[in-house]
């Protein structure tokens, strides 16, 4: 630096200041290449990574629509499912309403063709009763015309004695006066009738009126649903083993067939039905299936259905306010809470019927709360006839009497109920009464009324195809079958033959609830007019 400034300093000023200038000028001119240099390759890094970014924007792009595009297919095709899944369930319904129609069509039918044969059998009654009156007006002229032909007689008799003469008139005024006295005692009689009629009516009205309940209905046949078709072989198991446990711990029978979706439970006693579909439905949503497991889980159920049990029989005297039963009868009340008859749910029918007795039996000026005790346990034998052998109100008495009911009027309503004994007290009636309201009020009972007259057919049918039987009459709704045998043909022995035979033939080929009473008649009738 100091050589040179003493350079500057012998140069002189004016060449001083030229060469600093032109030092200057250089600076200047390589700063502004440099900074030139700089831009143009800021500027080249700049358009790379913008080129770059657009790169990645565009790929980006193209991920995103391909992105949409699939989730657009993918929700076209679940909306297509859905659309399918739709149309085929309305397609259900509609095979189904069409089903329920045709059904409706037939029942029609069949109505139809009841309310012409009873049109005709009220037409031919008709016709009886006008022939009837016919022979009434002859049988009347003729008794006009004796009686004309007696007061010529005596006319033509008139020198008979007083004596015979008094006695011929007072013989005539005693017969005019007894037909007088027969036709005052008819009408007495009729209108007692009447009268007595139309205050059996109110009774009865009054208390259907009161008593309007519902009646929950169940069939011996249940389904439970299943979420796939795979799980009908899990429930069936290797080489049938955990269906077989199934059917082995509830003691009911399990139908696995092509009905998709379902499999069915099939019994007769409503507890073990309830026992087993409870478990499949646990089971099921359970997802572990092996016999160990099965057995578990039934015995949970049992003891929670029994739980169950006891608590409905408790509900239901609290509801009747009936107190001092024992826990045995408590328990057999609560087991009708499954027992269905002809679709009817027993533990809410013997509710109805104890009210309705009650009712019955205060307007006659009885004891209402004897015959609400009455009423409620008349069909406890229901919940053990299947078990034992015998009808429902024999069992049903027994057993009342074995565990505490010691009222003479409860043990004739629940054995006699059905007339398999003779009425003892007054309450026996009403309960029958009670009884037959609540069975055939309407909506009560699920059976309709040509499946029951079938039944009833059936069972006469059955009777009358044995050889020797003449008449065969189904009475008490179908509890009882009536036969009357050729006296001639057929001997004592045989009599009691063809009774085991039709009970067998009844017990085969029909479905019934309780039992069917078949009695066999034979008798000789010796008859003689005296003219």
């Amino acid at each position: 630096m100091i050589p040179a400034l003493l350079l500057l300093a012998q140069m002189g000023t004016a060449t001083a200041v030229a060469l600093i200038v032109l030092g200057l000028l250089v600076g200047v001119g390589a700063g502004v290449y440099l900074d030139r240099a700089l831009a143009a390759r800021a500027l080249r890094a700049a358009k790379d990574e913008a080129r770059q970014i657009v790169q990645r924007a565009e790929a980006e792009a193209r991920t995103s629509a391909e992105k949409l595009r699939l989730d657009a297919e993918r929700d076209a095709l679940q909306r297509k499912e859905k659309l399918d899944a739709e149309i085929e369930n309305a397609r259900a319904e509609l095979r189904e309403t069409e089903r329920r129609l045709g059904k409706r069509e037939d029942v029609l039918h069949n109505k139809e063709e009841a309310v012409a044969q009873r049109d005709a059998g009220l037409s031919k009654r008709d016709d009886r009763l006008r022939e009837r009156e016919a022979k009434l007006d002859e049988r009347e002229k003729e008794v006009e015309g004796v009686i004309r032909r007696q007061t010529e007689k005596l006319h033509e008799l008139a020198r008979l004695s007083p004596d015979q003469a008094r006695e011929l008139l007072l013989a005539r005024v005693e017969e005019e006066n007894r037909h007088e006295v027969a036709k005052v005692v008819r009408r007495v009689v009729e209108d007692a009738e009447e009268e007595a009629k139309a205050k059996a009516t109110e009774i009865t009205l009054m208390a259907i009126q009161r008593i309007a309940t519902e009646v929950t209905s169940e069939s011996t046949v249940r389904t439970v649903a299943i979420p796939s078709d795979d799980m009908k072989g899990r429930i069936i198991g290797r080489e049938g083993r955990n269906i077989r446990a199934i059917e082995r711990a509830t003691g009911v029978d399990i139908i696995v067939d092509d009905t998709p979706g379902v499999i069915v439970v099939s019994c007769f006693d409503k507890v073990r039905q309830a026992i087993a579909v409870e478990s499949l439905e646990r089971l099921i949503a359970d997802g572990r299936l092996h016999p160990t497991r099965i057995e578990e889980v039934v015995e949970k159920t049992r003891e929670e259905i029994n739980e169950r049990i006891t608590k409905h029989g408790k509900e239901a005297a609290l509801e009747v306010n009936i107190r001092g039963l024992h826990p045995k009868i408590l328990d057999a009340m609560g087991r009708l809470y499954f027992r269905t008859s002809y679709g009817q749910n027993v533990l809410r029918h013997s509710v109805e019927v104890a009210f309705l007795s009650q009712i019955i039996a205060e307007q006659l000026g009885l004891d209402g709360r004897l015959a609400r005790r009455c009423g409620f346990l008349h069909d406890i034998g229901k919940a053990m006839d299947h078990e034992m052998e015998g009808g429902h109100p024999k069992i049903g008495m027994e057993f009342a009497r074995q565990h505490g009911e010691r009222d003479e009027a409860v043990l004739n309503a629940i054995g006699g109920h059905h007339s398999d004994i003779p009425s003892t007290t007054f309450y026996t009636p009403i309960i029958m009464a009670a009884d037959a309201v609540s069975s055939a009020r309407p909506g009560a009972r699920r059976e309709s009324m040509e499946k029951y007259i079938q039944r009833l057919n059936e069972l006469q049918d059955i009777a009358l195809s044995f050889k020797g039987v003449n008449e065969a009459y189904a009475i008490q709704a179908g509890r009882e079958v009536r036969v009357m045998i050729d006296a001639e043909r057929v001997s004592d022995d045989e009599a009691f033959l063809i009774a085991h035979d039709i009970a067998k033939r009844v017990s085969d080929e029909m479905t019934f609830p309780g039992e069917i009473k078949v009695t066999v008649l034979r008798e000789t009738r010796a008859i003689e007019y005296a003219r």
